[in-house]
């Protein structure tokens, strides 16, 4: 089940030639040949959404459509993988095919254009910390990838986007008008209050945005007051869209999980993994399981240290979270992690956790209120930003995310690894009860995702999914009733794997990371954990680990076509 012979990798060749640099160079794989280039950029063609008066068309006569054309990009990747490739092309084939799996799935298991009613949602005032958005969407309108003030050109593309939001969802009543998935409906409205209260906030002639830059209040004046007619219109046909979820959400009495059969094929066939649905429910609650005993030794360790609490005010916290901020960045930077740069000595620091008082915290609000250093250590998801925006690698395939999540496994798994990457090499030292947090928070993102998985079985409900995530998360800080619980388990019903993808991307990086310490000890030389793990994330981009371990010598391609 667990097919370690996929990760026995030769990282070595990588580290053993030159001590790490300063910035990579140059990436390990080549770019795409020009024909493989082609081929990917008429895909990405293909598998976006037609277009009537520049509103996407999820009707059933445009999902035919969509089907058709995916078959021709099938028949043309497999024309491809007959001709001459190298070992890299051939990587970068199997990322297209996971690609056309993923539309695959959506087709014919997910169909999220006809059973969630969150994949209307589309205006996005804040970046998401990872590649893409997470979960199954209509393409959407980004108001933090604007430049602001607005250029008339740009106010009025803008204006052209928010013009769409209407029609959009009335199409998407009918659409949604056979769907049974009870949860996806009852816990559906909530995005649209949100999406309306931006848009609200838009009118009103400012809006708060995040992005790599940091958080940013921006100013609609001058060229954004053209855009005031398509916002109203916008937001009230959110408002309306948001009712009408309500409304439906009785009468919509069935599961919303995909099965196991199907959870299972999208593992293997689109997101590359090794493990099935049993194996990462194994996988899981043994890192609960270690969660929590890793939690009472560092206790018990620290029995008679004074409790660890940061600041009991907004300004003394503020002050004192900049500095954690700044420390993590330096840590990895001089650790040899990441590569030199102002944009990732900035890029951390920019997402400035803030004060919340006492009555107002969620579960990481908790966290950061005793130390906010363990979270910013899942920051490490805008370094990895930050290298997409002014670092992307010469491969086309991979420059940008992935389509359908694909990216989930790594980019999580990673930024979960990196919490307790750091602690064991010394971020802690000065800061033993600081260690407790990184085991709070393994414990609450391995219970979350364990529920997630029952969802995905219908075998839990999401208010079931979200008290068993609350049952396991030490301390009492993880609220069954709070938004941040509702928001979790609602995304990782709309988007199966994205609930396990924390902890499975998490093993899948400390079994390449083992076997390379093993091949280490075997030759007798030094091993460099830092230096490996950029190998392993870095320089291959945001890829499945499956395919980055088939890309370093000595690995095999994974992965099936159906």
């Amino acid at each position: 089940m667990r097919g370690r012979g996929i990760f026995s990798v030769a990282v070595a060749a990588l580290l053993s030639a030159a001590p790490v640099q300063a910035r990579d160079s140059a990436p390990v794989s080549a770019p795409a040949a020009s024909g493989l280039a082609s081929l990917f950029a008429d895909w990405r063609k293909a598998a976006a959404p037609d277009l009537v008066d520049g509103v996407p068309d999820y009707r059933p006569a445009a999902i035919a459509r969509l089907r058709a054309r995916l078959m021709v990009q099938r028949s043309r990747l497999a024309a491809a993988e007959r001709g001459p490739l190298t070992a890299a092309e051939r990587i970068d084939a199997r990322l297209i095919a996971a690609e056309m799996n993923g539309l695959a799935f959506q087709l014919d298991t997910l169909k999220p254009w006809a059973r969630d009613p969150d994949f209307y949602q589309t205006v996005w005032a804040e970046q998401s910390d990872v590649p893409g958005h997470e979960g199954p969407y209509a393409p959407v309108i980004d108001l933090w990838g604007y430049d602001y003030p607005l250029k008339p050109a740009d106010a009025a593309r803008l204006a052209a986007q928010l013009r769409t939001v209407a029609p959009l969802l009335q199409q998407a009543r009918a659409n949604l008008a056979d769907s049974t998935a009870h949860d996806l409906f009852a816990y559906g409205a909530r995005a649209f209050h949100e999406q309306a209260e931006a848009l609200a906030e838009a009118e009103a002639g400012t809006l708060m945005m995040r992005s790599l830059a940091g958080l940013r209040r921006i100013d609609l004046s001058g060229a954004g007051q053209a855009l005031l007619p398509a916002i109203r219109e916008a937001r009230q046909a959110t408002e309306d869209f948001a009712r009408w979820v309500e409304a439906e959400a009785p009468r919509r009495t069935g599961p919303s999980g995909v099965g196991v059969a199907a959870y299972d094929w999208a593992a293997r066939n689109v997101y590359q993994l090794p493990y099935d649905w049993a194996a990462q429910e194994l996988l899981l609650q043994r890192e609960l399981d270690r969660a929590w005993a890793g939690l009472a030794l560092e206790e018990a360790h620290n029995k008679g240290l004074p409790p660890l609490e940061l600041a009991r005010d907004a300004a003394t916290f503020d002050r004192l979270s900049r500095a954690r901020a700044e420390r993590f960045a330096a840590f990895l930077i001089d650790k040899g992690f990441v590569p030199e740069g102002a944009a990732y000595r900035a890029a951390i620091p920019a997402q400035l956790v803030r004060w919340t008082a006492p009555e107002k915290r969620n579960f990481f609000a908790h966290v950061v209120a005793v130390d906010p250093l363990p979270l910013y250590s899942h920051f490490f998801h805008w370094m990895e930003l930050a290298r997409l925006r002014h670092d992307p690698l010469a491969d086309p395939v991979r420059q940008g995310p992935l389509l359908y999540n694909i990216w989930q496994d790594r980019a999580e798994g990673t930024a979960t690894a990196m919490e307790e990457i750091a602690m064991q090499a010394g971020l802690y030292d000065d800061l033993p009860r600081a260690r407790e947090l990184v085991w709070i928070m393994l414990a609450n993102r391995a219970a979350r995702g364990l529920a997630s998985l029952y969802v995905q079985a219908n075998r839990m409900t999401l208010a079931e999914a979200g008290r068993f995530h609350a049952r396991w998360t030490p301390r009492g800080w993880s609220d069954p009733a709070s938004p941040l619980v509702a928001f979790e388990q609602l995304l990782y019903a709309r988007q199966p794997g994205y609930g396990t993808s924390y902890i499975i991307g998490k093993v899948q990086l400390d079994d390449l990371i083992a076997r390379e310490a093993e091949r280490a000890s075997r030759a007798g030389r030094p091993f460099d954990v830092a230096a490996t793990v950029r190998a392993l994330t870095w320089t291959p981009g945001t890829i499945p680990f499956a395919l980055i371990a088939a890309e370093l010598p000595g690995g095999t391609a994974t992965g099936a076509n159906p």
